[in-house]
């Protein structure tokens, strides 16, 4: 075990687009647990869209990243020490530590992971909050019914992948909107998707439409923007709009002029935001669910992995462009 701990601190806020300035790399001591806290060495670390708005000292569903302070995320690794009963050396443990190689967290703020029924890195993807969020969100929100068509933008990445693979399991036409033709070819070939849309081919209107002959009925949105305000335009009446990111936006310094609202009361649409800890109650639900389809093999993932926590703040980068392909994460060798 190393001597000292590598840490991730947010430096700076961004003002438009995140850059690695925004970050600073620090050595600091090891801590030691407490009575009824748990030393952790992280192995994995999750990159996700979320991280951004956490960069800005705004109102929001959770309090904002602070400055000087480790960066936020979630992690899963090996319990070092412990000196809670309920923990042992050597077991493996989703946490919320954020950007460091090690950490001390209280009991109650580990989820225990089987790692024999999934790769650890799982509990971060398909099995994790990604996976949760897609669970939750198609299910409670967007209320699928089979012979409809599901929508779902950024449908290569770890949220949208899943919520196609879903809704494929509840008898539903599956399109994804995806950037470049290597994405949509996964989306269809591998995710079985029935159609997938590049939006960066310059025709998201029209291919869209083609896609979905019958218009409509749920979109899944994890973009917005020109992605949200084109689907707006097809949807049918009494559709649902599961307002899960709307990472188009994160970097903008003005917000985006949404043009087709109207297509909201024209068709009586229920449009709701997702946000994933309002079913922190039920994540065992979820994550039973999702394990279920992916022993099956009706659930696939893939993951987009960038090594060591110094190249951290380049991954939260990458994926704020778009250019992971599935879930981004970080190996902390």
């Amino acid at each position: 075990m190393a001597a000292l701990n590598k840490q991730v601190l947010l430096a700076s806020r961004p003002q438009g687009a995140v850059t690695e300035e925004n970050f600073r790399i620090v050595e600091a001591p090891l801590a030691k647990p407490a009575a009824g806290e748990v030393f952790v060495k992280n192995e994995w670390l999750s990159l996700d869209p979320y991280m951004r708005g956490r960069m800005n000292d705004v109102k929001s569903y959770v309090p904002p990243a602070q400055l000087g302070e480790v960066m936020v995320g979630q992690t899963v690794g090996e319990v070092i020490e412990s000196r809670d009963p309920r923990f042992k050396a050597g077991d493996e443990v989703l946490t919320q530590l954020g950007w460091q190689l090690y950490g001390v967290a209280k009991g109650d703020e580990l989820t225990p992971i089987d790692v024999k029924r999934a790769p650890a890195s799982c509990y971060l993807g398909v099995l994790g909050m990604p996976g949760i969020t897609a669970w939750f969100g198609l299910f409670e929100i967007g209320q699928p019914k089979a012979g409809e068509t599901v929508v779902v933008s950024a449908a290569s990445g770890a949220v949208g992948s899943v919520v196609g693979q879903l809704a494929k399991t509840k008898g539903c036409r599956a399109v994804g909107i995806a950037g470049g033709k290597a994405k949509c070819d996964y989306v269809v070939q591998e995710l079985g998707f029935d159609a997938c849309v590049d939006y960066k081919a310059g025709n998201l209107l029209d291919d869209l439409r083609k896609a979905c002959p019958t218009g409509v009925d749920v979109d899944f949105e994890n973009v917005g923007g020109e992605i949200l305000d084109t689907s707006l335009r097809l949807m049918n009446r009494f559709s649902r709009i599961v307002v899960c990111g709307l990472i188009a936006e994160y970097n903008a310094t003005q917000p985006y002029g949404y043009k087709m609202l109207r297509s909201v009361l024209v068709n009586r649409i229920r449009m709701q935001g997702m946000i994933v800890f309002d079913w922190k109650d039920r994540y065992g639900e979820a994550r039973e669910g999702l394990a279920g389809h992916l022993a099956e093999g009706k659930l696939k993932y893939r993951e987009s992995v960038v090594h060591g926590i110094d190249n951290a703040p380049k991954g939260l980068i990458a994926l704020l462009k778009g250019e992971n392909f599935g879930k981004q994460l970080v190996k902390l060798d």
